[in-house]
């Protein structure tokens, strides 16, 4: 009965051991945005993980990080990221307010990319467009600014 039960908590130590590993890994993901025209300002990120209020509605973003321009570029890094799908949406906000600047039709006044520099037809782009797996543990992405 003793060797048994030795072997049943061998058995549940095992399994335990293969469950953690059979968990999600968290990881990062790097936005290198290229093609800034100036230096002014920051560049801010919004990280969407479904396409409700994509790009449209910072408010239903899952984060909006922050990078620092240095030589025409910026890196915004979300790190903790569990394997899912996601979309970026990036903007230079050149005057530092803090927020995309729009004209009074809803047009980006600062420039933007979307991730896989997906492009929308008559408005924003697609959730669609923009998705991509991130499966861990790290991810570099290269975006080109438009304005």
């Amino acid at each position: 009965m003793a060797h048994r039960k030795q072997w049943l908590g061998a058995l549940a130590l095992a399994l335990t051991g293969q469950l953690a590993q059979a968990q999600p890994a968290e990881g990062v993901l790097n936005a290198r945005i290229q093609g800034l025209q100036s230096a002014n300002g920051k560049v801010g990120c919004w990280l969407w993980d479904q396409p409700k209020g994509y790009p449209t509605d910072p408010k239903l973003a899952r984060a909006l990080h922050w990078g620092a321009i240095s030589g025409g570029s910026a890196t915004v890094s979300f790190d903790g990221l569990a394997p899912h799908t996601y979309a970026l949406a990036c903007f230079h906000d050149e005057n530092g307010n803090g927020k995309l600047d729009t004209n009074w039709l809803g047009i980006p006044n600062e420039g933007m990319v979307a991730s896989n520099n997906a492009r929308g037809r008559m408005g924003p782009p697609k959730f669609d467009d923009a998705k991509f797996a991130f499966v861990g543990p790290v991810l570099e992405l290269a975006l080109k600014v438009r304005y």
